[in-house]
């Protein structure tokens, strides 16, 4: 490609410490293509002072704040290196859709590095509106802002590239591999997922197809198990995709299982889904349902395979 060329990594975000908590939520609750409330602006002020004591002592318990953004930043300077090893010579920047650094800020930083070319990836694998559709929308509004003359390409989807789900099946073949040799051919798979509002789904929103289409990739790779796809991070005052993934906890110990491996599938990344709901509230509940044994497929974070299949996925679209 002949033009300089710039990545920009789009995620949601995160509030680094207590005072971060409220501002989150507020641009979170404000943004109606993830959220559609009925007098949203006096709902979510609302909804928004109740949450916040609880979000803020939820945080305090994997050590006061996200670790989200430090974690994607490491990505970047890991797909910026792993593009240059691969012969492209492209700056790498990050984009939160609710904290710093915001769209401006990554389009800035890329124009700055004299970037001709944006190649727009989010690190959403699953497209939904409420994700991928809002970042995108936010970028787009910042790079028209400037009135630049580039040269864009976007990444979409990318629920069922071979890199990703071999990164991924790995994760879930250490994670089974893991378990005492008395629950080892007895484990339990749940693939839990950030749910959404169940309006979004039947309004044809492809998240949740795009979310089976990993998980039967993931069993391609590593064969036949028991295994369940439920939905987390379910609140507020609207009807939300389901099985809860409690549900399912409560479902598979009332039925007398031991063993269980949760499987962050919609996270690329550690942030308060995977350490707080997961680490700590579901097993929590799994322990007290009678699961002796509990454990989770680490997240993908910056594992040379994941970075790799990102590096993948540019020169793929760039070319």
């Amino acid at each position: 490609m002949a033009s300089k060329a710039a990545v920009i990594l789009l995620n949601m975000g995160g509030p680094e410490n207590e005072g971060q908590v409220r501002p989150f939520l507020r641009n979170l609750f404000a943004d109606r293509e993830i959220i559609q409330l009925p007098l949203q602006p006096l709902l979510s002020r609302l909804i928004i002072f109740f949450r916040t004591p609880k979000v803020i002592k939820n945080y305090r318990m994997i050590g006061g704040g996200s670790p989200l953004i430090k974690i994607t930043n490491a990505q970047a300077e890991a797909l910026e290196k792993e593009l240059q090893a691969q012969g492209l010579d492209a700056s790498v920047h990050v984009a939160m859709r609710y904290t710093p650094p915001r769209a401006d800020e990554a389009v800035a930083a890329a124009l700055d590095k004299g970037a001709e070319t944006l190649l727009i990836l989010p690190l959403y694998p699953h497209h939904s509106r409420a994700t991928t559709g809002s970042s995108l929308n936010d970028l787009h509004r910042s790079i028209q802002a400037r009135s630049e003359a580039l040269q864009i390409r976007e990444v979409t989807s990318w629920c069922d590239h071979p890199a990703y789900l071999d990164a991924l099946a790995a994760k879930v073949r250490a994670g089974l591999d893991a378990f005492t040799a008395e629950h080892r051919d007895q484990v339990e798979v749940i693939f839990s997922a950030h749910a959404l509002p169940q309006k979004m789904i039947d309004d044809g929103d492809p998240y949740l197809d795009e979310t089976k289409r990993s998980v039967q990739g993931v069993l391609d790779r590593i064969g036949p198990i028991s295994h369940h796809l439920a939905f987390q991070s379910r609140s507020g005052p609207v009807e939300w995709m389901r099985p809860g993934t409690e549900e399912v906890i409560d479902l598979l110990a009332a039925k007398g299982k031991k063993a269980l491996l949760m499987v962050p599938v919609s996270f690329v990344s550690d942030h308060i889904e995977t350490l707080y709901e997961i680490d700590i509230l579901y097993k929590e509940q799994a322990l007290a349902r009678g699961i002796v044994e509990y454990r989770r497929s680490e997240s993908l974070n910056t594992d040379p395979a994941f970075i790799g299949a990102l590096a993948g996925i540019v020169l793929e679209k760039l070319q």
